[in-house]
């Protein structure tokens, strides 16, 4: 991937794929598939300034993360989709 660094408070996600089959084993038209709402951190920007301090990030790369389905603007950089969002429309972490 191109060397893509987020400013503010924002984050680079991995959207994971779509699930083809459904647990009996039924394949899914694409018609049909829910946009994932589970990614991977690619990249975090430095956090955001509130009231001249400068305020950490939660998350870090290669964090998986749960997000909103309508969180994010989709780009596609080096032909691979991603969504930049703010760590605001991240809703948790997932520790395995």
């Amino acid at each position: 991937m191109a060397t893509f660094k987020p400013l503010s408070d924002r984050v680079a996600v991995r959207p994971a794929p779509a699930d083809k089959k459904t647990s009996g084993g039924l394949f899914i038209p694409d018609t049909a598939k829910e946009k994932p709402k589970r990614g991977t951190v690619l990249a975090v920007g430095p956090g955001r300034f509130e009231n001249g301090h400068q305020i950490a990030m939660d998350v870090k790369e290669g964090d998986d993360v749960l997000y909103g389905s309508y969180a994010g603007t989709e780009i596609t950089l080096d032909g691979e989709d991603i969504l930049i969002m703010r760590e605001s429309d991240l809703l948790g972490r997932i520790d395995d």
